[in-house]
């Protein structure tokens, strides 16, 4: 019987849980309504109960396969870059707009990979970018601006 290789599916299976209780608890404080008339917290809500339940699916079978690979090193550059790409979204998008700073979120998340080259990443993050202004922007009429304030001068 050997734990040791399973901690990588208890881990995983406990961020699954961490993550879903985050967003069930935070779903809670809001509206959540019913499955034919959905208040703001309904999707939250139901997103992390299915996270919760997929954390808990993964823990299960950690303990029942008994075996699995080591954690291996940490990934230091990928996490460096997605936190990094997350924060720089979320502090920018009002500032500079949504091409910018979709761009730039898009690219940092592409070279986090393992075998990142600059000019895939680039092609990657212009074509997410025009997709996402499709779809947002003109498909469903969302009022973001496509650069901001900051750009404007």
């Amino acid at each position: 019987m050997n734990m040791h290789g399973a901690r990588k599916d208890l881990l995983a299976g406990a961020v699954f849980v961490g993550f879903g209780l985050a967003f069930a608890i935070t779903a809670s404080t809001y509206e959540v309504g019913s499955a034919l008339r959905m208040g703001p917290g309904y999707f939250p809500l139901v997103l992390g109960s299915v996270l919760v339940l997929l954390g808990i699916a993964i823990a299960v079978k950690a303990f029942v396969a008994r075996e699995g690979d080591d954690l291996g090193p940490v990934p230091w550059r990928a996490l460096v870059l997605l936190v990094a790409a997350l924060l720089f979204f979320g502090y920018t998008v009002r500032g500079l707009g949504l091409i910018p700073s979709m761009l730039v979120t898009v690219f940092l998340t592409a070279m986090a990979g393992r075998n990142a080259r600059v000019i895939p990443s680039a092609v990657v993050a212009a074509a997410l970018t025009a997709l996402s202004i499709l779809i947002f922007v003109i498909a469903l009429q969302l009022r973001l601006p496509y650069f901001g304030f900051w750009l404007q001068g």
